[in-house]
């Protein structure tokens, strides 16, 4: 009996020296950093089970993308049997079926090293599987190919046992390098395994235009930041819009927690705050602007974006509650401190938009003259000149025309669709004024840089400076062609019908206005005009009854038109 216990301890001891030569040294040590990876659906079950395994100590773990098609959420289960969540998406190639992603990280990880070369064709390979038991065996295998993707991207071809439960495991070469991730085989008993390069996985990364990514945008866990601030930021513009509020705000803290030196993190943040709008989000936005002046390395820069900020409240608020500190005033105030220390023309320019939301034109329109004799005067900043002289009480309108004309001259020609709203506003004021045809010229203008693309207000707005050129064909024109754009519109109707008795053309007018009192048939103006358009016709009987209508709606003008008749 104890010459067979010693033989079964023998042979124990030969598997057991057997196994510690087909493994090589490091496998103890390199199978802590193979993971198992658990993602869940939005219902809290379980959606796939794999493998996966760091490549870097802070917790950056590679795996296989079909695993997070779909998902809400993942957890890692390491090999000491513990459960971490992941954090975020750090990049993902559905082609591949590769993805990136990052685990929170309170202490470091044990990581894989990622092989700079490829191995050579015939080189022996490990593959190495998720174990949490004390010993884990490498199976060996040999390279058969190897494919080049890109410019530092490897597929091989591999000569090893494997099975299903192998998909992302990781392929080391002799050193305990990880040179790639098993792939899915086409079949289960394949004789050749596929493995994609590990160096291509650790490239990925989230850049600026990561939003549009179709195989992104297929898993619902939050997404890493870009590494370089300027693609996070815009990252973040692009996102804005597309995701919730929730996510909005989990971005920004992300972009604060990864990039604290940067002013545009706090100041984001606090703009989201000032949109929620309450108490504690008042608190949360001071205490954002604050933190942004703390790390400014330009003070004045700073505070004018916070000024920005507070106009910009004090524009979108409305009639909603509203921080009694965050007024016009203060942004004055701040404004001003950054003028005395850095009087740039475009902080002047900005000051002048502020005096303009508070009513106060003559003071935006000494700040936008400032501006207009600087190095940055442009059409805008004469016209924001003209529009404050418009609205400056006792103003001398000729002169805010001329602003207008200072802001056209300096437009490029041929002109876009930049220039359209110039040409609009002069011609507007310059009906005002009284200068009609130049106003048409304008109008017409406008029409060309529009391409035809404008309403039935445009139309009419024409036809009356056309009107008063006695240019009455191009009215009637216009009124048609406004009334095609809005056919139920009475004002329209009835502004055709008064322009067709301008001209003496009774039976168009008539036509105009019965259409109108179809439309609203309370207006007595309307039974005034048929009626007097009847007597011109030679139809005085009924020309009378509309008028006596009118009269008997109230319509004074009709009164005095019979009157006059008897």
């Amino acid at each position: 009996m104890r010459r067979h216990l010693f033989t079964i301890i023998g042979i124990l001891v030969c598997l057991s020296s057997a196994n510690a030569q087909n493994s090589p040294k490091w496998t103890d040590k390199a199978k802590k950093a193979v993971v198992s990876v658990i993602t869940y659906d939005n219902s809290n079950k379980i959606k796939s089970t794999g493998n996966g395994f760091f490549i870097s100590a802070d917790g950056v773990v590679l795996s296989d993308y079909s695993l997070f098609e779909g998902a809400n959420r993942a957890v890692i289960v390491n090999a000491d049997g513990k459960e971490i969540p992941v954090e975020s998406i750090m990049g993902a190639n559905a082609m591949y079926d590769i993805i990136k992603f990052k685990v929170s990280s309170e202490k470091k990880h044990p990581a894989l090293e990622v092989a700079k070369n490829a191995p050579a064709v015939g080189e022996t390979v490990y593959l190495l599987p998720y174990s949490t038991q004390k010993y884990a065996d490498c199976e060996a295998g040999k390279v058969l190919k190897v494919d080049s993707i890109g410019t530092n991207g490897f597929y091989y071809t591999l000569d090893i046992k494997s099975s299903s439960k192998s998909i992302s495991c990781p392929v080391m070469n002799a050193n305990g390098q990880v040179i790639g991730l098993i792939q899915k085989s086409a079949t289960e008993d394949a004789k050749e395994i596929y493995a994609i390069g590990a160096s291509l996985a650790e490239a990925l990364n989230i850049s600026a235009l990561s939003i549009n990514d179709t195989y992104l945008s297929k898993i619902n866990i939050k997404k890493a930041l870009p590494d370089n601030e300027d693609q996070a930021l815009i990252y973040i513009m692009m996102a804005t819009g597309k995701i919730s509020a929730e996510e909005r705000l989990a971005i920004l803290n992300d972009f604060v927690a990864k990039f604290p030196e940067s002013t545009e993190g706090y100041l984001r943040r606090a703009a989201y705050y000032m949109d929620v709008n309450d108490e504690n989000s008042w608190k949360l936005a001071d205490s954002d602007m604050k933190s942004a002046n703390s790390v400014s390395k330009k003070k004045s820069e700073t505070d004018f974006n916070i000024s920005k900020l507070i106009y910009t409240y004090n524009i979108s608020i409305g009639d909603k509650k509203h921080n009694p500190n965050w007024t016009y005033e203060k942004a004055i105030d701040m404004i001003n401190t950054t003028i005395a220390s850095d009087p740039q023309p475009l902080y002047i320019q900005y000051r002048g938009d502020i005096y303009f939301a508070m009513k106060k034109y003559a003071e935006a329109f000494d700040n936008y003259q400032k501006v207009n004799q600087s190095p940055i005067a442009a059409p805008s900043t004469f016209f924001s000149a003209s529009k404050a002289k418009q609205l400056t009480e006792g103003a001398d309108m000729n002169e805010a025309l001329a602003l207008l004309d200072s802001a056209v001259v300096r437009l490029t020609k041929p002109y876009t669709a930049d220039a359209a709203p110039y040409f609009y506003e002069r011609a507007d004021l310059k009906a005002r004024i009284g200068k009609h045809r130049e106003a048409v010229a304008d109008y017409n203008t406008f029409y060309d840089i529009a391409v035809g693309n404008v309403n039935a207000q445009f139309y009419y707005q024409r036809e009356q400076s056309e009107i008063q050129c006695k240019m009455f064909q191009q009215a009637i024109d216009d009124m048609n062609k406004a009334i095609e754009l809005e056919s139920d519109n009475f004002a329209l109707w009835a502004e055709k019908g008064s322009l067709h008795m301008r001209v003496s053309q009774f039976n168009e007018a008539i036509a105009a206005l019965e259409k109108a009192k179809s439309i609203d048939p309370k207006e007595s103006s309307v039974y005034r005009m048929i009626g007097y358009c009847q007597i011109q016709s030679n139809n005085k009987k009924d020309g009378i009854a509309n008028l006596t209508k009118a009269k008997e709606m109230g319509d004074t003008v009709a009164g005095t038109i019979l009157e006059k008749m008897k």
